[in-house]
């Protein structure tokens, strides 16, 4: 997937109350700001073309009042399964026939599209029996959801190294021609976990392509020889989930995060379990890497597959275990499934103001950590459009100890209060 130029068009201190001529325009009006604000915002030709207070803004084309929502910058999944995705409750073994993979695939991304993700890594395994296949399954699913999320593949072999490896690396060359546009695997399950590493950078450099690699980081000494050498490699490389970072003394941690700071590498911590590309549970220790000045980002991993059978791959989850589990101030938590998850992917940034791409998401809720708590509705926009839209309401019956609380909606006649 090719990003966007990062530079966004310099904000404008000029409301732009004058209605636009672009009948194509969409409107958010009334929407909460985490700074407190509410304002109206003017979505034109996929980017957020003014911010003003609300009702200074007009417009040709439609109007979605936010009232209510909250207008954050959609979050991203930086890491996701797509191949193995909601296989959990398959009787039999899992088929990787093409049709099934992009089936699979498809229903995932919009699951996590309704989450608010409007963009996708997914690593993908190749090689064995099943060769390119899977990978050509999952590149046809980002075709049909082009226009309502943007997905990139990730390329997995499993080996790399020896006789063994040299057709998995010949076939990680052949994916990346195809169209994985990042390429990974697992170096830990590879006899020469080092050897490995040196394989897949060299390919990301040949193609000038990104580097998403899984391991669980338990070696310190291991961890030091990737970190030391993927530094400076552009566009970049992510690692993780390293959750077994957590388990190793914290000042042998300590020194591993350093090196992990010092070669500019992204951890991608999985706060809602783990994925198949390693065996372990458990969360990278969030805090120590922070404190170390480690780039920091956070994925769902597994959704209802073997390794996590009740994975949700939802970013405001994810964001949600940060700040509960981690204790990471809401913003931060937030920040590691929507900025910088973001640009760990190679992504222009998103704010709410104007020049930047409008990719949005707006959740019901007054307050970010209301929002993290109870993130029932949710409206996400991509490319200036609105692509989904999910819908909550509780009720309940009447009662006489029922207290005069604010509701969603009006009370239907004879039948339960929605509140």
């Amino acid at each position: 997937m090719s990003a966007d130029s990062k530079q966004p068009r310099p904000p404008s201190d000029d409301a732009g109350g004058a209605a636009t001529e672009d009948a194509n325009a969409l409107l958010l009006s009334n929407a909460r700001l985490t700074d407190g604000r509410t304002v109206d915002v003017r979505l034109v030709r996929g980017r957020i073309e003014a911010v003003g207070t609300a009702g200074s803004l007009s417009t040709a084309g439609a109007r979605v009042d936010l009232a209510g929502y909250l207008l954050l910058p959609a979050p991203a999944e930086p890491h996701a399964h797509a191949d193995t995705a909601l296989s959990a409750d398959t009787a039999g073994p899992v088929s990787y026939a093409p049709e099934a993979v992009q089936r699979r695939a498809t229903e995932a991304a919009l699951l996590q599209l309704g989450h608010g993700a409007t963009a996708l890594r997914a690593h993908v395994r190749i090689g064995d029996v099943h060769a390119l296949g899977p990978l050509e399954a999952v590149l046809q699913a980002r075709r049909s959801l082009r226009g309502l999320a943007d997905l990139t593949a990730v390329a997995v072999p499993r080996l790399l190294t020896g006789a063994a490896g040299a057709d998995g690396l010949a076939l990680l060359r052949d994916a990346v021609k195809m169209g994985a546009g990042v390429v990974g695997g697992c170096p830990d399950l590879d006899p020469d976990p080092a050897g490995y590493v040196e394989a897949v950078l060299e390919v990301a450099a040949e193609h000038g392509v990104p580097v998403d690699l899984h391991t669980d980081g338990d070696d310190p000494a291991r961890l030091a020889r990737f970190a030391a050498m993927a530094g400076g490699l552009r566009p970049g490389v992510t690692i993780g989930p390293c959750a077994g970072l957590a388990r190793l003394p914290e000042d042998v941690a300590g020194r591993a995060a350093d090196r992990l700071a010092a070669a500019g590498v992204t951890v991608m911590c999985l706060p809602q379990g783990g994925c198949a590309g390693t065996e372990r549970r458990g969360t990278a220790p969030v805090r120590l890497l922070r404190s170390a000045g480690v780039r920091l980002a956070a994925g769902g991993g597994a959704l209802r597959d073997a390794a996590n059978p009740v994975g949700r791959g939802d970013p405001l989850e994810a964001a949600f275990l940060l700040a509960s589990l981690e204790g990471l101030e809401p913003a931060e938590a937030y920040g590691a499934v929507s900025t910088r998850a973001r640009e760990a992917m190679g992504l222009p940034e998103v704010r709410v103001e104007a020049g930047f791409p409008a990719e949005l998401l707006a959740v019901r809720g007054l307050g970010l950590a209301g929002v993290l708590s109870l993130a029932y509705s949710r409206i996400v926009v991509h490319r200036g459009r609105v692509v989904a839209r999910t819908s909550a309401v509780r009720e309940y019956c009447d009662s006489a100890a029922a207290l005069d609380l604010p509701r969603q909606a009006r009370t239907d006649p004879g039948g339960p209060a929605a509140r």
